[in-house]
């Protein structure tokens, strides 16, 4: 969740990037070394010893095998500190990453978290690293209040939100929910007026819209309610996300608790490239750059919409959005159900794949497709948007016309249960916690009686 913390951490013993961490909310473990090893403790301020003598955040230790480690005071204010130890631990990576999907129950050690007689086992030991103390200048503020700089989009005024709405919500400190966790951090404060009196054929409420990719990071409004969504939350939703948070300011999110106060700060894609790049250069040798560059100037929030190819009797409608820094949002047609549409959207993932498989596209990291629309996540290090737009650009060019499309099709025969306790537990869980009166609860449990009588 906090991965400044955490690359702050790999930095300081000299690890590799993908280096495993363990990831500690408010407490934390006893823990006993059984070899030689060196650790960091980077994050939100917490309380731990080693061997009964203080141990210090932000500086790497060498511990004896034996040695004990304690947390011994918590505070409540503390989100999510990071420890590492010098050589890689021995966990097994899952869909290329070593992280814990608890949800899931999958990755990390066991896909759960952490039992007392849990063993972790360390990988073998590198070279002797020197001591290292990291610059009081670099260490990340903690507060009660946050600022996070987000991209205006990808879903903006005046298509699903008014001109008022978007300056409220720059204009507001959203307080956080108590009930906030890796999934989604809610926010408390005013809703919106709307730009429209529903979902169309999407849903009843105007914040749904038909099934499209999130972004990490993306504020998704679930009905009223903005919800950050985190590391653990969907890749795939049906509502509408105003904003989006930058790569560099992504690590904010991760220390946000219940009771603090968030305001959004909208920035330019230049100004978010500019502190991605300034974080970087840091992370690199530990120290600011001795040159730095002087801050991109913006005026204003800009456009949702980064380009739009409109509609004429050879191409359908595309609309490309920003959703951050980091990934694009590029939708086809009006917003309708039209399986033509997502035929569109699948001969465009299928030349993306083509393209980065004969080494002319390089960067991409995923891609998503919803109903009308495709998320391409990218490295922005690798492939500025600017250079992906371009290259989308020719793809409609290239694409074949839908008539003439050939894809794989399959059946696939799936157990239908309305009316289970898992089913009930989850409405129920949902009604309680986010919002009552939701009309898909409703039909549900509608759905539920009718398969009991």
């Amino acid at each position: 969740m906090d991965a400044l913390a955490f690359r702050l951490a790999n930095q300081l013993l000299a690890n590799a990037a993908d280096a495993a961490a363990l990831e500690l909310t408010v407490s934390g473990p006893t823990l006993r070394f059984n070899r030689d090893t060196v650790i960091a403790l980077t994050g939100a301020a917490m309380s731990a010893d080693l061997d009964g003598k203080p141990l210090w955040f932000w500086c790497s230790h060498a511990v004896k095998s034996g040695s004990v480690l304690r947390w011994v005071r918590y505070r409540v204010a503390a989100a999510v500190p990071i420890w590492r130890w010098q050589a890689a631990s021995d966990v097994p990576e899952y869909l290329g990453s070593k992280s814990t999907f608890t949800l899931g129950q999958f990755g990390g050690h066991g896909g759960r978290t952490l039992r007392t007689g849990d063993v972790l086992h360390l990988g073998k030991a590198g070279a002797a690293i020197k001591k290292q103390t990291l610059q009081s200048e670099l260490i990340p503020a903690y507060a009660n209040h946050w600022e996070i700089g987000v991209l205006y989009g990808p879903h903006g005024a005046p298509d699903f939100f008014t001109q008022p709405d978007i300056a409220t919500f720059f204009a507001t400190d959203w307080e956080v929910h108590y009930n906030s966790s890796r999934t989604g951090v809610r926010l408390i404060g005013p809703k919106p007026e709307w730009a429209r009196q529903d979902g169309g054929e999407a849903g009843l409420h105007p914040s749904n819209i038909h099934d499209n990719a999130y972004a990490i990071g993306a504020v998704d409004f679930t009905g009223d309610m903005p919800v950050i969504l985190g590391p653990d939350g969907p890749s795939l939703g049906g509502f509408v996300c105003p904003v989006t948070i930058i790569q560099a300011e992504l690590w904010k999110m991760g220390q946000l608790k219940p009771g603090d106060s968030v305001r959004f700060r909208a920035m330019t894609l230049a100004q978010a490239n500019y502190l991605e790049q300034l974080q970087d250069a840091t992370l690199a040798r530990l120290q600011l750059p001795a040159k730095i560059a002087d801050y991109p100037l913006a005026d204003g929030i800009g456009s949702a919409i980064v380009h739009s190819i409109p509609a004429s009797r050879q191409q359908v409608q595309v609309v490309y959005r920003q959703s951050g820094d980091r990934n694009l949002l590029i939708e086809y047609g009006p917003p309708e159900l039209d399986l033509n549409l997502r035929f569109r959207v699948h001969a465009l993932m299928q030349w993306v794949q083509q393209t980065m498989a004969a080494g002319k596209l390089n960067g991409v990291l995923d891609l998503t497709p919803g109903i009308r629309s495709l998320q391409i996540h990218f490295d922005s290090r690798v492939l500025p948007r600017d250079k992906l737009v371009k290259k989308l650009i020719t793809a409609e060019k290239q694409l074949p016309p839908i008539e003439d499309m050939e894809v794989p099709t399959r059946i696939v025969h799936l157990p239908l249960s309305w009316d289970d306790p898992s089913t009930k537990l989850a409405i129920e869980k949902y009604m309680q916690s986010v919002r009552k009166d939701a009309p898909w609860c409703r039909v549900t449990s509608s759905l539920s009686a009718a398969s009991t009588a």
